[in-house]
């Protein structure tokens, strides 16, 4: 039997998640998004994990403050193809929008989207039936 030519399949992993919009939510997230991308191959502590860490923890920071709405929980998605790794949190508030805001002077926040910025390869808001879904894409070194 000889084995069929031409491109060999491209592998694709997905993980997705609800939890609760609260703060033990978000922190929960977070954790698992690392253990997750370990059983990827993509190792604790190296720039990818921290780079998608830290977008995650924005995210879903936002979601429970910004996001939250009375019943309804946050999605959290996690999609690598090829070489992008993207991260999508999706939440119940569709008007309560992330945007950059210019720097302030001695601002208590509103650095995280700028963090999210400057480590993705792109980054976005897209409106969903309920809410919104916002995302985010790294580079990895495999793709």
């Amino acid at each position: 039997m000889t084995a069929p030519s031409g491109p060999a399949p491209t592998l694709v992993r997905v993980f997705t998640q609800r939890f609760s919009s609260t703060r033990r939510g978000a922190r929960l997230a977070r954790c698992l998004v690392m253990v997750e991308l370990h059983d990827w191959g993509i190792p604790h502590r190296t720039p990818l994990s921290e780079d998608a860490e830290r977008i995650v923890a924005e995210f879903t920071a936002n979601a429970v403050t910004h996001g939250h709405a009375a019943g309804r929980d946050f999605e959290l998605k996690l999609t690598l193809l090829g070489g992008v790794l993207r991260i999508e949190v999706s939440d119940a508030r569709r008007e309560r929008r992330p945007a950059l805001q210019p720097h302030a002077h001695q601002a208590e926040g509103g650095y995280g989207l700028r963090i999210v910025d400057a480590v993705s390869a792109d980054w976005g808001v897209a409106d969903r039936l309920i809410g919104k879904t916002v995302w985010a894409e790294l580079r990895t070194s495999s793709g």
